[in-house]
């Protein structure tokens, strides 16, 4: 069955099952993000600044965006699906989402950090990660409700945002995590299944790098991407969670954002490098021993 033609009726459900409560757990996150933005603009280093402008700018003076001057280089890598590895110029390693066998080859991954969105095989295979990394799990056991990560990691600033996955009986929780480093913002949405109402908005804040799923089945499918993006308006969007063969991403590409088809997963980026305007990047992988182009 083609999953376009369930989205109206997904979208509709979502809508129904995002409770009064969670509305309201929602937006006291918001609050306390806010408190805690006060706090860090006087202490992080010159360039941290993904809160919402509109929460930490106004209306009292003292509270001031800091300025995005210093700079390195930052390396992404996605193995597929929903797995990445982010990576600061002062080497502080991220991956987000690690899977177990999904036709992908199995990276061999040393990270500090270890970022968990979903509690399902394709997206907590913790045991992957070599070392003695810091895993941050966005949901509690059983994923029935949302823990609250905000954290620094040698220079990497770490928060979630509560959401919404996808799913064919009913929508269940999950978690966006946001990066801060090398005044970079970047974040990681999870299966996402509706683009954001406005408290998530604030929570998230200004994005540099997106990374969002658009494969129409466990999450929002390329119609809501396009929403999603409009609404963050990032320099630097990375499709993810589809595989290859699929015309999610020739839907996604269909207007109105420019492509670039890189020639390997990885690509660098730092703030001076960004474009000037939305494009979407297209790292390749391999799967079942073919390129996704």
């Amino acid at each position: 069955m083609n999953p376009r033609i369930l989205e109206p009726f997904f979208n509709n459900y979502l809508k129904v099952k995002i409770t009064m409560a969670e509305k309201k757990y929602i937006a006291l996150r918001a609050r306390l993000l806010l408190t805690l933005a006060c706090f860090m603009f006087f202490s992080l280093p010159a360039g941290a600044a993904c809160r919402n402008p509109n929460f930490v700018m106004a209306p009292s003076p003292w509270i001031v965006r800091a300025a995005a001057s210093d700079s390195g280089f930052v390396n992404i890598t996605w193995f597929g699906h929903s797995f990445f590895q982010i990576t600061s110029s002062k080497g502080t390693k991220i991956i987000t989402d690690p899977f177990r066998y999904l036709g992908y080859p199995m990276p061999e991954v040393w990270p500090h950090v270890v970022t968990v969105g979903k509690e399902t095989g394709n997206h907590n295979n913790v045991g992957l990660a070599n070392g003695e990394p810091l895993v941050l799990r966005g949901m509690k056991p059983w994923g029935i409700d949302w823990n609250e990560v905000s954290t620094t990691v040698r220079d990497v600033l770490i928060y979630n945002v509560p959401i919404h996955n996808r799913a064919w009986v009913e929508s269940f929780k999950g978690s966006a995590f946001v990066f801060e480093m090398d005044g970079l913002c970047i974040t990681h949405v999870g299966d996402l299944g509706l683009p954001f109402n406005e408290d998530q908005l604030n929570l998230l804040g200004h994005i540099d790098i997106l990374l969002v799923p658009i494969g129409g089945r466990f999450s929002m499918g390329p119609e809501n991407a396009k929403q999603v993006i409009a609404q963050l308006k990032p320099k630097i969007a990375v499709p993810m969670h589809y595989r290859l063969g699929e015309s999610q991403l020739e839907r996604l590409l269909d207007g109105p954002y420019p492509a670039r088809h890189l020639k390997t997963g990885t690509f660098s980026v730092s703030k001076d490098t960004l474009p000037p305007s939305t494009e979407i990047f297209i790292p390749r992988v391999v799967w079942h021993g073919y390129e996704e182009d």
